[in-house]
């Protein structure tokens, strides 16, 4: 097991799934261009809603100048020059310097730090000087460059590396040879569903990038919708951009249960679904017809007065778009972490913004000492009350907080600081929200969570993902790589390690240490594949990503590398340690 103790760290330790229900050839995705309805109608944020300029050259990243488009506690729609946008509150972030005098060498309330932590901030204090001295020289001297393009472009080139002998593991610890039986054969299932990605996606680089076939994605001809829904009759695209008409954009299905449709630009060139419109499809599925947010979407709000969200198609023009200015820290020596969440985050009665959080709280993180900050609740969810945890829609950053743009802003401005910004990242089940969510999304109950009770958390009232499904995997890794490709975090707290590794998920099970509770057939050894995979794919091409994950059962092998025959994480959070202490306090 690996922990972490005022900066030391200390030794931790994986699992698998059947063969893929389907897989995609070449052409899979080629469809037909065809015509549709494009009748101009008034667009939800686009006519009453200011969205976010771009940045140029020469003005802060985090131009606070800027209108944004944000949704309230209540769920309503804000209008733009709200509190987070005010002018002086990137006045006074300006002043505070990454590298300030009065930056305390101690955590809080900590009264000392061990020899190594103190000595390791004022290395990192001295690399920051450095770096800002670059950074001034670099801004007067060259032109501005979106960091994240550059990163992208070396990514497509990045060949995530095979698969290891997996055997160290018993190196590392003799007493799992009492369980090699089961440890060869989680490994024997990670390495075939490598080599079947391998096969028939073109490797873990390509299957991770999920998000460039399926959603919406836009060519210099048009717009492409596909969405997976076998259980769907019929699906069709509704929205603004067609006045809801579910006649209007029907889409065509093929042998794999994906459905697509096409739009083609309009004739001025213009896109046919505007920035900002609300988007949504309708099926004809077992449970009858359901107007559904596409699982892949960007962005979701919900509208002023209504309680279901909305998806929104979020596309800027290249103009709008923010562009990353600061490059990812380096990886810290020992993590010092802040948990944040960014709602609960004023000391006003309000939920708090993006940009207030970059403006107000980050330089406070930074002078605590903290290099690096973990922050809760990104994922878009319907309920506010879960802490954002029951999660509705994955690729979508909460609208309560502001749009992507400014999440964007604000982990720029947390790189510039020098802070690693960890994302706390809900794989290890979903909402049950059939409105908003993926729950009976094709109108199914085993769509991407395990049928009957499998599929059901009964403590946390929500739904279980089926690791075995080729389609679940490509969603979760892809989702994975998008907040690290798109936002650009620097790694994530995999929350509910332990309810994944189990199918008793940890409830009303006392864990002892003995080896005999964690390999056998309570382990749930797709999950555990999957966590194999994406912790693969993450160090495979971000390096420097740093991966923790929430477990309190002391699963061994959780913290050793994947090649080796472990999970992969690099460190374990132990909740019940946190909790256990807090009682005693």
């Amino acid at each position: 097991m690996v922990h972490t103790v005022s900066g030391l760290r200390f030794p931790c330790l994986p699992s698998v799934r059947k063969s893929p229900s389907s897989s995609y050839p070449p052409g899979l995705f080629h469809g037909d261009r065809r015509s549709s309805s494009t009748s101009p109608v008034s667009l939800l944020l686009r006519k009453q809603y200011h969205l976010p300029r771009k940045v140029f050259a020469g003005k802060s990243s985090y131009d606070s100048d800027s209108s944004y488009l944000m949704a309230a506690a209540s769920g309503r729609v804000l209008v733009p020059g709200s509190q987070g946008d005010d002018p002086s509150s990137s006045a006074d972030l300006s002043k505070t310097s990454p590298t300030d005098s009065e930056d305390p060498e101690v955590i809080s309330d900590s009264t000392d730090l061990t020899m190594e932590v103190e000595e390791e901030i004022e290395q990192e204090k001295q690399d920051s000087l450095e770096d800002d001295d670059a950074s001034e020289v670099a801004d007067k001297s060259t032109p501005l460059m979106d960091v994240s393009s550059v990163e992208k472009e070396e990514l497509r080139k990045t060949t995530i590396p095979p698969p290891g002998p997996g055997q160290r593991i018993y190196e590392i610890d003799p007493m799992l040879l009492g369980f090699r039986e089961h440890l060869d054969y989680r490994f024997g299932q990670y390495r075939r569903i490598r080599e079947a990605i391998d096969k028939y996606e073109g490797g873990l680089e390509a299957f991770s990038r999920g998000y460039e076939k399926l959603g919406f994605s836009r060519s210099a001809e048009g717009i492409t919708y596909r969405e997976w829904a076998p259980g769907a009759k019929s699906a069709a695209l509704i929205g603004d951009f067609n006045n809801w008409n579910p006649n209007a954009d029907t889409m065509s299905r093929n042998e794999f249960g994906v459905w697509e449709i096409f739009l083609p630009n309009n004739a001025d060139g213009s896109p046919a679904i505007p920035h900002g419109s609300r988007v949504k499809i309708r099926m004809d599925t077992p449970s009858g017809i359901k107007d559904s947010i596409p699982a892949w979407i960007k962005f979701s709000v919900q509208p002023p007065g209504e309680i279901p969200y909305n998806g929104i198609y979020y596309d800027p023009p290249e103009e709008e778009k923010y562009v990353f200015r600061h490059p990812r820290p380096k990886k810290p020596k020992s993590l010092r972490i802040y948990e944040s969440h960014v709602g609960m985050s004023s000391p006003e009665p309000k939920i708090n913004t993006y940009a207030n959080f970059r403006d107000d709280v980050l330089p406070r993180i930074k002078r605590l000492g903290y290099n690096a900050v973990q922050i809760m609740a990104i994922q878009e969810h319907s309920y506010y009350a879960s802490f954002g945890y029951h999660v509705t829609n994955f690729f979508a950053p909460s609208s309560r907080f502001g749009t992507p743009d400014d999440l964007k802003s604000m982990i720029d401005r947390a790189h510039e600081l020098g802070l690693v910004v960890l994302m706390d990242i809900v794989h290890s089940h979903a909402s049950n929200n059939v409105l908003d969510g993926l729950n009976m999304f094709d109108g199914t109950d085993g769509h991407y969570f395990h049928s009957g009770s499998r599929g059901y958390h009964w403590m946390w009232d929500s739904r279980l993902f089926n690791y075995g499904s080729w389609e679940v995997l490509r969603y979760l890794l892809s989702n994975a790589r998008w907040w690290l490709e798109e936002y650009r975090f620097d790694g994530f707290r995999f929350d509910g390690v332990t309810s994944m590794m189990y199918t008793h998920h940890g409830l009303q099970v006392a864990f002892t240490g003995n080896y005999n509770e964690y390999f056998g057939y309570a382990t749930d050894v797709d999950a555990m594949v999957y966590l194999m995979l994406v912790n693969d794919m993450i160090h495979g091409l971000f390096p420097e990503a740093i991966t923790v994950g929430e477990d309190v059962s002391g699963m061994p092998t959780v913290c050793i590398p994947v090649r080796d025959g472990g999970v992969g994480f690099d460190y374990r959070l132990h909740m019940a340690v946190a909790d256990k202490w807090i009682e005693i306090l």
